[in-house]
C-alpha cells in the first residue's frame, strides 16, 4: 500500500510538471503560430529560435515590482491569482493520461484519482475558477478590472450550462460519470464525436468561452477595458492569471480529447503486437499528440476569428447553444429509448 501511495505521488508530480512545462511553452507556441499567420518570424532571440523565450518571460515576471494599488483590497488581490492557478491545476488529477502499467512488481493506472462522478468534478471544479477572476477585478479598485471581472463571470457562469448539456448527451451514451469508463467505451474507435458532433461543437465553443479565449476573450480585451480584469497586477501575480488561462487550455484540449476523440484508445490499437506497457505508452503519447492538435486548435481560431461584440456573445450561449444542448440531449434520449425497445 505505501509503494501505491508512493507511485500516486511520482504520478501527480510529473503531471504537475508536464503541465506547468506545456503552459510555459504554449507561450512561446502562440507566438511562433502568429507569426507564421501573419508572416512574421516570432520570437528569435532567447536561445536557437527563441526557444528559451518562456523562461525569459518567466525570469522578467519574478523580477519586475510586485506593486499593489493603495485603495487594493490588500488580502483578496493577493490570493486571486492562487485561486486561479489551483482551480486550473486540480482539475488535471482525473484525466486519465493512459491504461494500465506494470513496473516493479506493482500495476497501477496512468491517472492521478478515477473517481465515479469525474464529469461533476470538472465542472465543479471549473465552475470555482469564476472566482479568482472575479476576486481579482473587484480587490483591485478598478473600474476597468471590475467591468472585466463581470464580463467574465457572465460569459462563465452562461456557457457553463450549455456546456454541462452537452456532457450530459456523452454521459447517456457512455454510461458512467467516469473519465476513465468514457475513455474505455470508445475502444476499437467509437469515438463519441462520431456519435454526438454535435455536441462536441457545442462543447468546444463553450470550452473557448470558459478559457476567456478569442473570439470570446471579452473580460481582458485592450480595446475597452485595457487589460480587464488584470488590469492592475504585475510580476508573478500577473503571470499567475497568464499562466492558469495556458494551463485551462491545455486541461481544456485534453478533456475534449477524452470526452470525444478517444482519449488514450486509437484505431486498430490491438492489432499492433506491442506489450502491454508499450500499448499503454504509445497510447499516452497519442493522446499527448491529441492535446497538443486542439491547443494548436485554439491558437489558430485566435488568431483566425474577430471578437465578438458582448450582446453577441450573450445571444450564442443563452439563444443558441442551450437550446441545441436540449435539443441533443432529447435526440440522444429516443435514439437509446429506441435502441432499447428494438
Amino acid at each position: 500500500m505505501d509503494a501505491l501511495i508512493l507511485i500516486k505521488i511520482i504520478i501527480i508530480l510529473i503531471i504537475f510538471a508536464i503541465t506547468l512545462f506545456i503552459a510555459m511553452y504554449s507561450t512561446y507556441a502562440e507566438r511562433k503560430v502568429a507569426a507564421v499567420m501573419q508572416d512574421r518570424i516570432g520570437p528569435n532571440r532567447a536561445g536557437p529560435w527563441g526557444i528559451l523565450q518562456p523562461l525569459a518571460d518567466g525570469g522578467k515576471m519574478f523580477f519586475k515590482e510586485d506593486f499593489i494599488p493603495a485603495l487594493a483590497n490588500k488580502k483578496l488581490f493577493i490570493i486571486a491569482p492562487g485561486i486561479a492557478m489551483f482551480t486550473a491545476l486540480m482539475t488535471s488529477a482525473i484525466i486519465p493520461w493512459g491504461g494500465t502499467i506494470t513496473m516493479f512488481g506493482y500495476t497501477f493506472d496512468l491517472q492521478v484519482a478515477d473517481v465515479d462522478i469525474g464529469i461533476l468534478y470538472i465542472l465543479g471544479v471549473v465552475s470555482m475558477g469564476v472566482y479568482g477572476i472575479m476576486i481579482g477585478g473587484w480587490a483591485s479598485n478598478n473600474k476597468y478590472s471590475l467591468f472585466g471581472a463581470v464580463r467574465s463571470s457572465a460569459q462563465m457562469i452562461s456557457y457553463e450550462l450549455a456546456m454541462g448539456l452537452s456532457i450530459l448527451a456523452v454521459v447517456m451514451t457512455s454510461g458512467s460519470l467516469s473519465l476513465k469508463d468514457i475513455v474505455e467505451a470508445q475502444d476499437g474507435g467509437k469515438w463519441n464525436v462520431l456519435y454526438q458532433p454535435l455536441a462536441f461543437l457545442i462543447f468546444i465553443v463553450c470550452a473557448f468561452a470558459e478559457c476567456n479565449r478569442a473570439p470570446f476573450d471579452l473580460a481582458e480585451c485592450e480595446s475597452e477595458l485595457i487589460g480587464g480584469y488584470h488590469t492592475e497586477y504585475g510580476s508573478m501575480k500577473l503571470g499567475f492569471f497568464l499562466f492558469a488561462e495556458y494551463i485551462n487550455m491545455f486541461i481544456s484540449s485534453a478533456v475534449i480529447s477524452v470526452l470525444f476523440f478517444g482519449g488514450y484508445n486509437f484505431p486498430f490499437m490491438h492489432e499492433l503486437g506491442l506489450s502491454p506497457n508499450a500499448l499503454t505508452i504509445t497510447g499516452t503519447l497519442v493522446f499527448f499528440a491529441k492535446i497538443f492538435f486542439f491547443i494548436f486548435f485554439f491558437m489558430w481560431v485566435r488568431w483566425t476569428l474577430p471578437r465578438f461584440r458582448y450582446d453577441q456573445l450573450m445571444h450564442l450561449g443563452w439563444k443558441s447553444l442551450i437550446p441545441l444542448a436540449i435539443l441533443n440531449l432529447m435526440i440522444t434520449g429516443g435514439f437509446l429509448l429506441l435502441k432499447d425497445l428494438f
